[in-house]
């Protein structure tokens, strides 16, 4: 498959409306003047947002729809395609390496990760951001004999690869990053996951801090920070 090609054609279609609480999430975790890459950063819009708070933002896409739109934010963006090529970066380069709901779109994870945490330098955070396989929906149809792919789910069609805790803390932990914080998304505007009634309000806002202290259960999302040995 050609997915250069499969994701022009998907950002041709796409806005620039992103989840503005998980991305809020990530940014906590980057500070001014930080030497960031993020890597398949799409549009650009979590760069540009990353550059206004101070950072030197560097990013990658495999889409030239996508570095198009990145470059036009002023964000200096790179074909890679992590499937195939390495980071054109050398070792220790980054502060922070920031990838956000794109892992799982890779045919080979390992080979992503390796690729992060080498151009990683010694001391530097991972901020990942993964949706969570074990999110109690997708428990309770696997409970049910079922495993829907349902839009802007963990377990949407366009996703390769599927994802827990556990799993992600195995993964880093034999790459040498030790993981310093854990928290989720909970994206209540997914109408797949969550009934109305939950989505506003105080219900809402009762699940939202549910997520944030047990993301593996309630969070749509995944976020973990990582720091390099």
């Amino acid at each position: 498959m050609d997915f250069e090609a499969f994701y022009d054609s998907y950002w041709r279609q796409q806005g620039d409306t992103f989840d503005q609480r998980r991305q809020s999430l990530l940014v906590r975790y980057i500070q001014p003047g930080d030497r960031v890459l993020q890597v398949d950063c799409g549009p650009g819009v979590l760069a540009a947002r990353l550059t206004e708070l101070g950072a030197q933002v560097v990013g990658t896409d495999l889409s030239n729809e996508a570095l198009r739109r990145a470059r036009s934010r002023g964000i200096p963006a790179f074909q890679v395609n992590l499937d195939r090529d390495p980071l054109p970066f050398d070792d220790a380069t980054f502060d922070v390496v920031l990838s956000d709901s794109q892992i799982e779109h890779r045919v080979d994870s390992d080979r992503y990760l390796d690729e992060c945490i080498r151009v990683l330098r010694p001391g530097g955070r991972l901020v990942l951001c993964v949706p969570n396989t074990a999110h109690w929906r997708v428990r309770w149809w696997l409970l049910q004999g079922r495993f829907p792919t349902l839009p802007n789910t963990p377990t949407d069609w366009l996703h390769l690869r599927f994802f827990t805790l556990p799993d992600l803390r195995r993964l880093l932990v034999q790459r040498g990053v030790n993981i310093e914080d854990v928290d989720g998304s909970a994206s209540l505007w997914v109408p797949d996951l969550y009934p109305s009634w939950l989505q506003r309000g105080r219900p809402a806002r009762v699940y939202e801090a549910l997520t944030h202290r047990q993301p593996s259960f309630f969070g749509r999302d995944l976020i973990l920070l990582g720091r390099k040995t």
